[in-house]
């Protein structure tokens, strides 16, 4: 497990360029009994690593993540989730050669920057016929369970006229004016949004040379809330914006998504106390996670509107490491980490074992899946009878 964790570390690849990580995690995978399909649902660095069962039941994936970010290399600690995840397969099959049903690996590339692997391999069928999935995240504390955000993932496109900047401006529009007035936009919005949201961005195109005024600027932006109804609603306040700005400097807008939206996460309480059982049982103090502190977004969250899954945190940093940062990547390289993910994947093992073979402990699961859905229906409803 350490060896395939370092060897993805040591070469980070960008979402759905994970060539090397594919290849590594699918060679560990078919030496240790399963058959590997790559790549699945036209998406190069994704796979599929079943074993079936002597029997019919249960259908039980563990998800593997190994994209990198920009500069930073692995400051998500992808590594670990893929090895620890592998790693947790193969030590339920090993446990249980002649289970029922069927274990699965499926690589999911492209969590980070908005490239929804997930999404796109639900969207091709990818996870039909899955009872539940399950993976593990490092960080700088333990939770069994941790809230996530909806997230929107935006391009935001103005069209001027460039001219020379000095001889003739009066020429030009500025996209690149257009742009810095939707930040001012967005800046004078941000009192009157929930507290709950989070809208953030940088200027990815803001021109070539200085001496020419800009006819092209971008805005990549996410909008981010604790619902994905929430989230949308602030989606259309920012084409509001853009559109004002353009109107200003008369300049064109237009807005696009760079991916799909990131769901916000439903916790699984059933599989999630199975897996902090067994954390504690070997040493870990892991606690319930705070459905109030701050969060990120991950497409794990569209699966678990279709699935009951799990995706708790494992500290594997010393506590207040930022994610996505030098300091994580740094420490997803470390003995401490890898041990940590050697007990992160003994724990999703423990999930996947009781899975397939206690037909009570994955009705429970299915249970609260279905009364979460019963639930967020009720309340969708509620707030469409209250907007008219």
């Amino acid at each position: 497990m350490e060896a395939v964790s370092r060897a993805i570390h040591a070469r980070p690849e960008l979402k759905f360029a994970e060539f090397h990580a594919q290849e590594v995690l699918t060679g560990w995978l078919t030496e240790s009994g399963f058959t590997v399909k790559a790549p699945v649902a036209e998406v190069d660095t994704a796979f599929v690593a079943v074993h079936e069962g002597s029997s019919p039941g249960p259908y039980v994936a563990v998800l593997a993540e190994y994209d990198a970010l920009p500069a930073i290399g692995h400051g998500c600690g992808h590594n670990l989730i893929a090895a620890g995840g592998a790693a947790a397969a193969i030590a339920a099959l090993r446990t249980l050669p002649g289970h029922p049903g069927t274990i699965a690996v499926i690589g999911t590339p492209g969590e980070e920057m908005g490239g929804a692997g997930k999404v796109r391999l639900a969207d091709a069928g990818v996870f039909e016929g899955v009872d539940a999935a399950v993976m593990f995240h490092p960080g700088d504390r333990s939770l069994t369970t941790q809230h996530a955000l909806a997230a929107a993932h935006l391009r935001i496109r103005f069209t001027g006229v460039s001219t020379h900047a000095a001889k003739s401006p009066w020429e030009g529009r500025s996209a690149l004016a257009a742009a810095q007035l939707f930040l001012g936009a967005l800046d004078a919005m941000r009192q009157f949004m929930p507290p709950t949201a989070r809208v953030h961005g940088i200027i990815s195109d803001g021109g070539q040379a200085p001496n020419v005024v800009p006819a092209r600027a971008s805005v990549d932006l996410y909008v981010r809330d604790r619902t994905a109804a929430s989230a949308e609603a602030l989606v259309e306040r920012v084409h509001k914006a853009a559109h004002g700005a353009a109107l200003a400097t008369e300049t064109e807008a237009e807005v696009c998504e760079t991916g799909p939206l990131y769901a916000e996460r439903r916790k699984n309480t059933v599989l999630a106390a199975r897996f902090g059982a067994t954390a504690r049982a070997l040493g870990l103090n892991i606690a319930p996670g705070d459905p109030d502190s701050p969060a990120g977004s991950s497409d794990i969250g569209n699966l678990s509107q279709l699935m009951p899954v799990i995706h708790p945190y494992v500290q594997v940093a010393r506590l207040g490491t930022p994610s996505h940062s030098e300091a994580m990547r740094d420490a997803a390289a470390t003995s401490f980490a890898h041990d940590r993910t050697q007990l992160a994947a003994t724990g999703l093992a423990r999930v996947v074992c009781d899975l397939v073979t206690d037909p009570d402990f994955l009705a429970a699961a299915r249970a609260e899946f279905a009364a979460g859905s019963r639930a967020e229906r009720a309340a969708r409803s509620r707030a469409e009878f209250a907007a008219g």
